[in-house]
C-alpha cells in the first residue's frame, strides 16, 4: 500500500509491554468508573436536597467536572497537587482525574433516574417504617439503576477512552505502552492498529462484564 511495508515481528516482540499497558487501561477504566458511580449516588442525593450547602457543594463539583475538559483535570490533579507539595503517582492523578470527571456525569444520569421514580414510592417506604438509608438502598436506587443501565455504560466507555490522556504525565498506560514502543521502532502504523484492536478487546470485556452484573442484579431491567 504505497510502497508501505509492514513489519509485523517488531510488534509481537513489544507485546507484553502493550498487554502491561494494557491491564493498566482496564484497571483505571473499572476503579473509574466504581469510585465515579459511588460519588455520583452521593451527589444525585444532595442535589436533591435544594437550597442546602450540600446541593450547592455538588452543583459546583457537577458543573467544573461537565465544562472542563478531562486533561485539564488530569494536569490539576498530577501538576497542581505538586506544586502544593502532594506529590501523587501518574496512576494516581489519571484514576482519582477521571473518576471525578465520571462522578459529575453520572450525577446528572443518576438525578434524572431520581426524577422518574414517583414520590408515592418514597412515601409508601417510609409509612412501613424504613428510614432514608433503607428506602434509598432497597427501593429507589435497584430502580434507579435498571432506568440509567445504559447511560452509564456509555459513560464506561468514554472512561476508557480518557485513560489515553495518561500518556501526557507519563502514565505508560495502553496508549502510553504503544507510543513508547513505537518510538524505538517507528513501526507507528502497526503499533497504534494493535492498540485500536486491543481498545476494542477491552472494551467488549468491560460491556461483558456489564452485561453480567445487568443479568445477576438487574433483572428485569431494559
Amino acid at each position: 500500500m504505497f510502497g508501505y511495508s509492514f513489519h509485523w515481528r517488531t510488534v509481537w516482540q513489544e507485546i507484553p509491554q502493550l498487554a502491561e499497558g494494557a491491564i493498566v487501561t482496564l484497571q483505571i477504566a473499572v476503579f473509574s468508573m466504581l469510585i465515579g458511580i459511588t460519588l455520583a449516588v452521593l451527589l444525585a442525593v444532595a442535589r436533591r436536597n435544594e437550597g442546602s450547602i450540600a446541593s450547592r457543594l455538588a452543583s459546583v463539583w457537577i458543573e467544573v467536572a461537565r465544562n472542563t475538559p478531562c486533561l485539564l483535570q488530569i494536569y490539576l490533579a498530577y501538576f497542581g497537587l505538586g506544586a502544593l507539595g502532594i506529590n501523587i503517582s501518574s496512576y494516581a492523578a489519571v484514576l482519582g482525574a477521571i473518576a471525578f470527571n465520571n462522578a459529575g456525569y453520572l450525577a446528572e444520569i443518576l438525578r434524572g433516574g431520581f426524577n422518574s421514580i414517583s414520590q408515592t414510592q418514597y412515601a409508601a417506604a417510609h409509612s412501613l417504617g424504613m428510614n432514608s438509608f433503607r428506602v434509598y438502598s432497597y427501593v429507589v436506587l435497584p430502580q434507579v439503576f435498571r432506568v440509567t443501565f445504559r447511560p452509564i455504560m456509555n459513560q464506561s466507555m468514554w472512561a476508557l477512552l480518557n485513560t489515553s490522556l495518561g500518556m501526557v504525565i507519563g502514565l505508560k498506560e495502553l496508549t502510553g505502552a504503544t507510543q513508547f514502543a513505537q518510538s524505538r521502532s517507528f513501526r507507528t502504523f502497526e503499533f497504534f492498529l494493535v492498540a485500536a484492536a486491543m481498545y476494542y478487546v477491552i472494551a467488549k470485556i468491560i460491556l461483558g462484564l456489564a452485561a453480567l452484573v445487568q443479568w445477576r442484579f438487574l433483572k428485569g431491567g431494559r
